[in-house]
């Protein structure tokens, strides 16, 4: 399992992430998460507020990518993972609590993302090459 830097949490908290999976018949998607936040040092979470193609393609298997940019500094990450999904629970519990707080609905489920690996989308000689 990969290991989120310092940097990389204080990104991922300050910038909107974005989520990349894919369907059974290999049609890509990718969504905005407002929710993305870290677990701990090697997962990734979001509330999944609509069900909708995301939701559906991690229930059919799909690996997940999260990439997160901060464009003032042109430097940010992709995250490879597994998904982990939670309707119920602890987990899920807190999750909904933070989403009710911040006025968003009850999601549908909580995504945990066990980061595999990660990339740099920095420009330049390393954009794009494995980084952890």
């Amino acid at each position: 399992m990969a290991q989120l830097t310092q940097e990389m949490k204080e990104m991922v908290l300050a910038q909107q992430c974005f989520c990349a999976t894919v369907s059974l018949e290999g049609v890509p998607n990718n969504a905005p998460k407002r929710s993305t936040r870290v677990f701990d040092d090697g997962t990734l979470i979001f509330s999944e507020g609509t069900g909708g193609t995301t939701y559906k393609n991690i229930l059919d298997g799909s690996k997940v990518a999260v990439a997160v940019v901060n464009r003032e500094i042109l430097d940010g990450y992709r995250f490879l993972g597994t998904p982990e999904v939670f309707t119920s629970g602890d987990i899920y519990e807190k999750s909904a609590e933070l989403s009710v707080k911040a006025g968003m609905p009850k999601p549908k489920a909580v995504i945990l993302i066990h980061i595999d690996e990660i990339h740099s989308l920095k420009p330049g000689p390393m954009a794009g090459k494995k980084i952890g």
